[in-house]
């Protein structure tokens, strides 16, 4: 097995449990907290990611890829500047935004957001900044070498810790109040990602092959052009998260003012935020790590063979992928629609959220489609286009929120809204863009069979869990219910011959199995 492959099965799998032990980490926040503690919490948790966006300024993928270049020549001068630079970079940048956040905390809490009780977990999550600015660089110079062991063990690392104190620090600030609760949720993050750093310069220790703190400020110095070939990736790369940031921290904003407008009291408002953020959108984007893996591969098998002029592997190559999104996706769409209700039953205690999950489901296909395609424009040396793409979907999000969310009846069902139309819109632009770039055929057929293959799965699902296994409790009706459902589901796609076997090869368990068969 190529290291490009091996790489590829260890993200997948880090990304499932890594995804899974996140789902249990927001499962124990809403339990501990409730609805309007989750509302704080995930108020707080955009202005996070938006200074985390622009303290890392792209800098993991340009990393990635100017250390592999100088890995392939063996330049190791090269890869200590590109470190030397990376690192002054990000630490100037979070030495700003770390005392800049608890500085505007108090006019975010209270003017922007509304509720003034957001403040206390807007404070605890300033520290996390400089912690990750350093990470990021670590993590970037680990996948530019092909390692994916420190950084999928670092990741596993985080939610270990952040799970294990999740439940503490929230008890033991509870009785300060719901706030101060929220605040002791993001506590535990900030831990979690500095038992993160702590393991990945144990293992950059362990593993580089040259003194990064020898001749630091003579490397700084001369670094103009390694700063400059990081600018070049790292700019156009930040464009589409940096718009998405800047978006998720104006949703809850507009949201907010949006329901004012519309006579929800701001308590209200900030529960049914935390319903709708911290419920449903976790809950909508759990499958979504199959399709998070196959785009990190497929920027370099589209570079690869866009490189070498290969219009048909390019073709193959995005076929593949939007084959792929296409069945894991419809299974995850059948899957949450029939069993929305049971699921937030079961995970949260609380079935209030059911209706977002039942309404934006099916707007999710597109969802996870969209990973893949941003992979195949970056791959094409289209990230221009990508952050295009995204800054009309995001503006186009924030309108329909405030036009949708004001309406008395609909309210924050208006935002749910907002973010399915965000969804399908991105998505439908990537693809035209790529279309417009490459040749592309599309083959009606295999998406009519999907379509009928989940109505086939999802009645089976309906009546397994309501009228077949109803003398089973709950947790034993729904596993048996959704795994009758996913039995159904693949036997379609194998009966319309939607899955091929060098594509099941590529699905880790499945591709192990087919590795044993092949030896004997």
């Amino acid at each position: 097995m190529s290291k490009f492959l091996q790489g590829t099965v260890i993200l997948i799998v880090a990304g499932l449990i890594t995804r899974v032990l996140g789902f249990v980490n927001r499962i124990v926040v809403a339990r501990v907290i409730g609805g309007e503690g989750v509302g704080l919490y995930m108020m707080a948790m955009p202005t996070l990611v938006l200074a985390i966006t622009i303290t890392q300024m792209g800098l993991p993928v340009a990393i990635s890829k100017l250390v592999a270049e100088a890995e392939a020549i063996g330049d190791r001068q090269k890869v200590k500047k590109i470190l030397v630079v990376s690192l002054t970079m990000t630490g100037i940048l979070s030495v700003i935004f770390f005392p800049a956040m608890i500085l505007l905390a108090p006019f975010l809490s209270q003017t922007l957001f509304t509720d003034p009780r957001t403040y206390y977990p807007l404070i605890a999550i300033a520290p996390v900044v400089p912690i990750i600015a350093i990470s990021s660089v670590l993590r970037g110079y680990f996948q530019g070498k092909q390692q994916m062991k420190p950084y999928a063990y670092s990741q596993l690392l985080e939610q270990i810790v952040r799970i294990s104190l999740i439940a503490i620090c929230t008890k033991a600030l509870l009785p300060y109040g719901i706030e101060y609760a929220a605040a002791g949720a993001v506590l535990s993050s900030v831990i979690g990602e500095f038992a993160s750093l702590l393991y990945l310069l144990y293992m950059f220790k362990l593993k580089k092959s040259m003194k990064v703190r020898a001749k630091f400020f003579q490397y700084v110095k001369a670094g103009k052009h390694t700063f400059i070939s990081l600018m070049r990736i790292a700019l156009p790369t930040t464009g589409s998260r940096l718009i998405g940031s800047l978006s998720w921290f104006l949703e809850p904003i507009v949201v907010a003012n949006s329901l004012a407008i519309a006579g929800v009291a701001t308590t209200l408002a900030t529960k049914q935020y935390g319903q709708l953020t911290g419920y449903a959108l976790p809950l909508l984007m759990l499958p979504s790590f199959i399709t998070y893996s196959l785009s990190t591969s497929l920027v370099p098998a589209i570079s690869e063979a866009a490189a070498q002029k290969q219009t048909l592997l390019v073709e193959h190559r995005t076929q593949q992928a939007m084959r792929l999104s296409l069945v894991t996706g419809g299974l995850s769409v059948v899957v949450l629609y029939v069993f929305a209700e049971p699921l937030m039953q079961l995970m949260y205690g609380t079935s209030e959220a059911t209706i977002f999950v039942k309404v934006m489901a099916p707007f999710f296909l597109f969802y996870y489609f969209q990973g893949p395609l941003q992979a195949i424009l970056q791959g094409l040396d289209l990230a221009k286009a990508a952050m295009t793409n995204s800054l009309i979907g995001a503006a186009v999000k924030i309108a329909c929120i405030f036009a949708l969310a004001t309406q008395p009846n609909l309210g924050i069902m208006g935002a749910a809204l907002a973010i399915a139309i965000n969804t399908v819109l991105v998505t439908l632009l990537h693809f035209a863009t790529i279309v417009k770039a490459v040749s592309y055929s599309v083959y009606v057929s295999e998406y009519v069979k999907t379509c009928l293959s989940i109505i086939a799965a999802g009645a089976v699902g309906y009546v397994s869990f309501h009228h077949t296994f109803v003398m089973f409790p709950l947790p034993m009706r729904t596993l048996v219910a959704i795994t009758a459902t996913t039995i159904v589901y693949l036997l379609l796609l194998i009966i319309f011959q939607l899955i091929k076997r060098e594509e099941l090869a590529q699905i880790p368990a499945i591709g192990a199995l087919f590795t044993k068969k092949n030896r004997k």
